[in-house]
């Protein structure tokens, strides 16, 4: 059945994959070569950080194999990263995609981001996941958000209380009292 866009949700990471391939034909050139050049490197990341495809995922841009990256970190894709360079990332969108005096990601973009979607108010695009009226997690104000991977390895981004914390490996169950726990303690230090 077809559906009228943005008139259905459904969790799928084939679409976040469908993207990473329209967005390999439209730079046609490998998508971890694309953000280590414009995000990556300007922002200072190590060089241990990789992003991995499927052993299938294999499509020919201008005569040249290359493998289309995958959104989702499930049999053997998705990309490894470092806490390091996790917190340097965050830093970065709680700037709004500043760093330093270059402008990495577009404010309008990062505007888009940070809106809620009309069938699935916490999320925002791709890996923002929002706390739209402190339902996600009531400790923590309604414009922090998180981006998140598997197992729960997490980028708590604080605008109100400029602060970026990196969580590996947390329950699910347990991330609001740890923010809870968390921004107390800021506050204390205040």
């Amino acid at each position: 059945m077809r559906n009228k866009a943005g008139g259905v949700y459904k969790y799928n990471d084939t679409r976040v994959n469908v993207l990473a391939l329209a967005t390999l034909n439209l730079w046609r050139r490998p998508l971890p070569e694309v953000l280590k050049e414009k995000i990556m490197d300007p922002i200072g990341a190590s060089n241990t950080w990789r992003w991995f495809s499927y052993d299938n995922a294999w499509v020919v841009i201008d005569g040249r194999l290359v493998q289309s990256v995958t959104g989702g970190g499930h049999w053997g894709g998705g990309m490894f990263i470092n806490a390091y360079d996790m917190a340097r990332f965050g830093y970065l969108t709680l700037h709004r995609g500043k760093w330093g005096d270059q402008q990495l990601l577009s404010e309008k973009w990062v505007n888009m981001a940070l809106t809620p979607t009309g069938l699935q108010s916490p999320y925002g695009f791709i890996n923002y996941f929002l706390n739209t009226g402190r339902k996600q997690w009531p400790s923590a104000p309604a414009t922090a958000f998180i981006h998140n991977g598997n197992g729960l390895n997490m980028i708590y981004v604080d605008p109100e209380n400029d602060l970026v914390a990196v969580v590996r490996w947390i329950d699910n169950d347990a991330v609001d009292g740890f923010l809870k726990r968390l921004i107390a303690a800021v506050a204390e230090k205040s």
